[in-house]
């Protein structure tokens, strides 16, 4: 496990590389974009995406997983080895456009919209779609580019309020979530400031770790775990450069990096 500690607003987590990550929750158990493969390329439209490390963990080696939480379907989310787990499970939520790509035993999650999940003992989590832009500037102009993703709020009797970002560049969306859930107990940003020079002019399309820092101050995030911040090459910015921008923030008591594992 990445985080071992207990406590009403605390959770275990592990943090199994890129943007994958396992948790469990109100006793059931949550996977964030699988993507499982060895390190290789990937061809995508225009370009290629570069795999540099091994996930820190097998699908084989996972246990039992209920849900997951799929923020899109691009292959650094859902690669091969990822797509052949969604067949052993029970559901999948994830954007429109994905879950029709996808096909059985995925649901698709428009802005807002609950679902809610049978816990065990009786009562349910509700996992509600957040708005995220996987770009600069207005939505409509960046999805027909980068296509749709989905974030996710988790929340239930008894249970911390989990916010999971998804390939999200945008603070307004932040804000709209804040303004709906917040303050959030913990947040799982994804961060890396990726950035292609054939898309948007080479801007970022997903936060860089000062706007991570500046998301954690608006959602008044507890806890902190960033994720999407290395095994690619796309990323520009890592886990030093997280730790510099929370402490510059003066938020560093609240960034959890965990261990890989």
């Amino acid at each position: 496990m990445a985080d071992t500690r207990t406590g009403p607003d605390l959770l275990p987590i592990r943090v199994l590389g890129g943007p994958t990550v396992l948790f469990e929750y109100g006793g059931l158990r949550f996977l964030i974009d699988p993507t499982f493969d060895a390190p290789g390329v990937y061809d995508v439209p225009g370009g290629r995406l570069t795999k540099t490390e091994p996930p820190a963990a097998t699908p084989d080696g996972l246990g039992r997983i209920d849900v997951v939480l799929l923020s899109h379907d691009h292959p650094d989310h859902l690669d091969d080895a990822g797509r052949n787990l969604l067949r052993e499970v029970p559901l999948v939520l994830t954007t429109p456009d994905a879950a029709r790509r996808l096909g059985d035993g995925t649901r698709g999650l428009a802005d807002w919209e609950p679902v809610e999940l049978e816990r065990p003992g009786g009562d349910v989590i509700t996992v509600t779609g957040a708005p995220a832009v996987h770009g600069p500037g207005a939505r409509e102009e960046v999805e027909p580019v980068t296509g749709q993703v989905v974030g996710f709020v988790l929340t239930g009797e008894g249970l911390p309020t989990v916010y999971v970002s998804g390939d999200n560049a945008s603070l307004d969306a932040v804000r709209e979530i804040a303004g709906r859930f917040g303050p959030v107990d913990v947040a799982v940003l994804f961060a890396g400031a990726p950035r292609f020079p054939i898309l948007f002019d080479n801007a970022l399309i997903v936060l860089d770790s000062a706007q991570a820092a500046e998301a954690a101050r608006i959602l008044g995030a507890r806890r902190v775990v960033p994720v999407h911040h290395d095994s690619w090459a796309h990323f520009t910015e890592g886990r030093d450069d997280l730790v510099a921008a929370f402490a510059e923030a003066g938020l560093g008591d609240r960034l959890d990096l965990g261990d890989r594992g």
